[in-house]
């Protein structure tokens, strides 16, 4: 398995998908059902070939991610050979960018001493998609970019 197995819920959600991803490997609802009570080795690895092919779609659409933690905001613009990022980092224990107070307290000091921008630039490897997908295990999340072109309009 290249990434994680999706959730339960996840797994609800895209149900039309496996159904159809069952299909495609000739499956159908009543051996789906025999596969996983006399073969449940072999389900598991249906979950997890689903799973695979799921994330490698998402991550291949991913155009922006998010972080935030107490300290810093990572911004990242995902291109097909490389990622650019904007980093606020604030130099204050005031500020926490996991909270609401905190997010405004930037947006009232964004100019201020301390408030640090940074910005950088990173080819991917060979794979762009586990390491997108290590970004967002380490708690990263897809956005639609509106904050980094935000930000990107300010240099």
């Amino acid at each position: 398995m290249k990434y994680t197995r999706l959730t339960k819920e996840q797994f609800e959600e895209l149900h039309e998908e496996f159904i159809r991803f069952l299909a495609s490997q000739q499956i159908d609802k009543n051996e789906w059902h025999a596969i996983k009570a006399e073969k449940p080795e072999v389900a598991e690895q249906e979950l997890d070939v689903f799973s695979d092919l799921i994330w490698d779609a998402v991550l291949e659409k991913a155009q922006w991610l998010e972080h935030y933690s107490k300290n810093h905001i990572f911004l990242f613009k995902l291109g097909n050979e490389s990622m650019e990022s904007i980093i606020i980092h604030a130099h204050t224990p005031v500020a926490d960018f996991l909270t609401d107070a905190g997010l405004q307290w930037l947006n009232e000091n964004l100019f201020g001493k301390e408030v640090q921008f940074s910005r950088g630039k990173k080819d991917f490897g060979e794979d762009r998609n586990a390491e997108i997908f290590s970004l967002l295990q380490q708690g990263a999340e897809l956005s639609d970019g509106t904050l980094y072109k935000q930000f990107e309009d300010m240099f």
